[in-house]
């Protein structure tokens, strides 16, 4: 059946898993409550994450373990390090769903960068589904009650956007497993010694939640890996607004966060968008 599909419904399927998966790892880090220190957690979820892809890595042949560009990878490396740090510390002071909609202006950012870096074309329904997609981010952020982590959660947002249009940079062929294994890989160095200054014991239940954390993201960056390779950003970047349907449910069932009304308007304006934009294709 997947073979009738195009390659964009293909692409947008494997961002909405993603965005899932995402959105439960979200749900880790919100439960650690700051208990450790972004470093900390930095270091442990991307070591977590080596050691999650290292058998397959192994089970590959030998021609397809290596690394296809070094330069891009080591850049996209510290670009998830980074976001993961910003991440938790958002998600840490904002509710779920708020800091969720910040990580959304992504798809906002990709749109010029992929122009920029990658010289993709895009039409002006894009750009216009893409303005209401920002105003509805806007709406739920409410900037009339801005808070300072909301500055993290944008910053994270960028790291996002950059780390996603750089996979056109890798090769096409290079498999999903491998490319995650040297990302994951070539972060640990600066993360463990970030973490070394910040080092505290870990409870089981903090390394179990950081662990949650490391398997869910491992989701969502295989299943963008997939996507960016699939089709071109700007047909695609819109699905990751799916996420935001997931965390405000996930809001309320795991921290009673309630979205309110201009909430309500506000994930509407992101996401129906993207619905009629691909019921258009």
């Amino acid at each position: 059946m997947l073979k009738r599909c195009s390659a964009v419904s293909v692409a947008i399927t494997f961002l909405v898993a993603g965005n899932l998966s995402a959105s439960l790892s979200d749900v880790a880090v919100k439960l650690l409550s700051g208990g450790i220190s972004p470093f900390q957690y930095m270091f442990v979820r991307q070591l977590l994450c080596v050691l999650l892809l290292l058998p397959f890595w192994l089970k590959a042949p030998v021609n397809k373990r290596q690394l296809g560009s070094i330069k891009v990878t080591l850049f996209r490396s510290h670009l998830m390090l980074a976001g993961s740090g910003l991440l938790m510390v958002a998600l840490t002071y904002l509710p779920l769903a708020t800091a969720n909609a910040v990580f959304y202006t992504a798809p906002l950012i990709m749109l010029p960068l992929s122009i920029w870096l990658l010289g993709e074309k895009t039409t002006s329904g894009k750009v216009v589904a893409t303005l209401i997609g920002f105003i509805g981010v806007m709406v739920i952020l409410r900037p009339s009650q801005f808070h300072w982590a909301a500055i993290f959660a944008l910053g994270c947002a960028f790291t996002l956007a950059l780390y996603n249009i750089l996979v056109k940079k890798l090769p096409r062929r290079e498999p999903v497993f491998i490319t995650l294994f040297w990302t994951s890989l070539l972060s640990l160095p600066f993360a463990g010694l970030l973490s070394a200054f910040f080092w505290q014991p870990l409870s089981y239940f903090e390394l179990v939640l950081v662990a949650a954390s490391a398997f869910f993201t491992m989701g969502y960056h295989a299943s963008a890996v997939s996507a960016y390779k699939r089709a071109v950003t700007s047909h695609i970047a819109l699905a990751e607004y799916s996420g935001l349907i997931f965390v405000s449910l996930f809001g309320v069932v795991w921290f009673e966060e309630y979205p309110d009304g201009l909430t309500l308007v506000g994930i509407l304006l992101i996401v129906l968008p993207m619905i009629l934009g691909h019921q258009r294709k």
